[in-house]
């Protein structure tokens, strides 16, 4: 944890919530930023109810590959002024980063239980419509990506608390607070967009976040910023223990000798070793062997410096996870992180996602983060899922297992 946080407001004392209007129109929050939100009429649900359930006629998981290569096309048919909202927040970069999208019923009763963990997986889904629904408004902003580090390399993330992780800095949690970041910041090929659609929030767990745009860049060294001179290690959600292109002995039912042979695994795929052969996760996307490309163990051991700033110095893009950052080796760098740090701070807002809501965070200009809450483990806690997004998903090419694949390794 960079020292620097020490140094600035503390994050538990902030307190500016936003409230979004439930009409469509826009609102402010209290710095005054207009916030971008979308309500779909009962028109629109009902066409959009439509057309799902004619999808889930010929698909029966979002995590089907063939699904996920239509999923750009099958998108268009939304209704317009949601392809239209998505296209403007998309080409425009309106601040704050964000947007909401509201309105689309949840059955309470008919999701289930939350969870005790991420890897209770029942096929099919019975969320299966919703989360269809995140991937067809996800592929409107670019491709969904996942990573083999992550949650066993799904592309559908589930975000609950999970008892062993209560006071851990990482999604799963609780207890803790999640500080502000930008989303695999530690990366170069992190995604453009993360998505978080809100299955259940009893508790009204706030999302916090903050806009690049929204503070004030004549107090911030930008041309510091700008330099590679700072470092960010991977979160604590990428484990490299779970790394599909390693032995695959992580209780899935995946099994891998240690001569490089081909063995199947519970579901009866195929897989291999890490010695540079392919090998397939549990949702039958292929992945290479870390011998091939080193980019995502380097964060694990030394991570290259990096700058924090880039593109428009008068409304640039973020790459920041202070939490997980080393301090700096000299003093002007770490006073340009530590004043960095404050103005966001002094900028921080929150927004409370009810079921249904779907908000997407421009992980390029906003950063992003959770209030700490109090789990039961009763089946009742909160429950979001969660996507990443790119925009380019050719640029992450030779760090996934083939060219449809969406895992990065």
């Amino acid at each position: 944890m960079v020292l620097a946080i020490e140094e600035v407001t503390a994050l538990a004392e902030l307190d500016c919530l936003v409230e979004f209007t439930r009409n469509g129109d826009p609102t402010r929050d209290s710095t005054g930023m207009i916030m971008n939100q979308l309500t779909l009429t009962d028109s629109e649900v009902k066409m959009i109810g439509r057309q799902l359930a004619d999808i889930m006629s010929r698909y029966t998981s979002v995590e089907d590959p063939d699904f996920l290569n239509s999923s750009a096309v099958i998108a268009h048919e939304i209704p317009t002024r949601v392809r239209k909202f998505l296209n403007d927040f998309k080409q425009l970069e309106p601040p704050p980063g964000i947007c909401l999208i509201s309105g689309y019923p949840v059955s309470d009763a008919g999701i289930g239980r939350t969870p005790t963990h991420w890897k209770h997986r029942p096929e099919p889904s019975p969320m299966l419509e919703m989360e269809m629904l995140f991937v067809l408004m996800a592929s409107l902003l670019g491709d969904v990506i996942g990573w083999a580090t992550q949650q066993d390399g799904y592309l559908i993330h589930d975000v609950l608390p999970i008892k062993e992780d209560e006071y851990s800095q990482i999604g799963t949690g609780s207890q803790q607070l999640i500080w502000w970041h930008n989303e695999d910041a530690f990366h170069p090929y992190r995604g453009d967009y993360v998505g978080l659609m809100c299955l259940r929030n009893p508790d009204r767990v706030a999302t916090t976040f903050a806009s690049v745009d929204m503070i004030r860049l004549e107090h911030c060294s930008v041309r510091t910023l700008f330099e590679p001179r700072f470092t960010i290690r991977p979160d604590e959600s990428h484990d490299l223990s779970n790394d599909l292109s390693n032995d695959l002995g992580n209780g899935n039912g995946h099994s891998v000798n240690g001569n490089g042979h081909t063995v199947n695994n519970a579901n009866g795929r195929s897989v291999n070793n890490g010695n540079g052969h392919s090998v397939e996760n549990g949702n039958g996307h292929s992945v290479q062997s870390p011998e091939h490309n080193g980019a995502m163990r380097e964060p694990f051991g030394r991570p290259r410096k990096i700058a924090i700033m880039s593109g428009d110095p008068s409304s640039p893009y973020l790459r920041l996870d202070p939490y997980f950052m080393d301090p700096p080796d000299d003093d002007e760098a770490q006073q340009a992180l530590t004043g960095l740090i404050g103005e966001i701070d002094s900028k921080l807002s929150e927004v409370v996602l009810n079921p249904g809501d779907i908000l997407f965070v421009d992980n390029y200009k906003t950063v992003h983060g959770r209030r700490p809450f109090k789990a039961r483990y009763d089946g009742s806690d909160r429950w979001l899922k969660r996507v990443n997004i790119t925009r380019d998903l050719r640029r992450s090419r030779d760090s996934r297992g083939s060219c449809t694949s969406r895992v990065i390794i």
